[in-house]
């Protein structure tokens, strides 16, 4: 079982790559719960390719917010995202953070 308290604050850093990410600096959040929400859900699809969010002194990868948005353990609503059709849709294999 993986420990996360979506109730700490948390930092989060959007960009197309990891390093404009960096360059722009944080934005700071209340809750990671909150941090995530906005990822998903507000900032534009091409800055979570960069994405990384930090508490307690750790980072989780794009990837590994993603997985955790999508935990059951996650504490707020979700939005109803659009779901592209079946024809433009691809696979993506998201990994359980480690």
């Amino acid at each position: 079982m993986i420990q996360f308290d979506f109730q700490a604050p948390a930092a989060l850093f959007l960009g197309s790559d990891w390093h404009v990410a960096e360059a722009q600096g944080s934005r700071r959040f209340r809750t990671a719960a909150q941090a995530l929400r906005f990822a998903i859900e507000e900032a534009a699809p091409v800055s979570l390719k960069g994405a990384s969010l930090e508490l307690d002194g750790q980072r989780h990868s794009n990837d590994q917010m993603i997985w955790l948005y999508r935990s059951p353990d996650y504490p707020l609503p979700r939005k109803k995202l659009h779901k592209p059709s079946r024809a433009r849709s691809r696979a993506v294999a998201i990994k359980e953070p480690t």
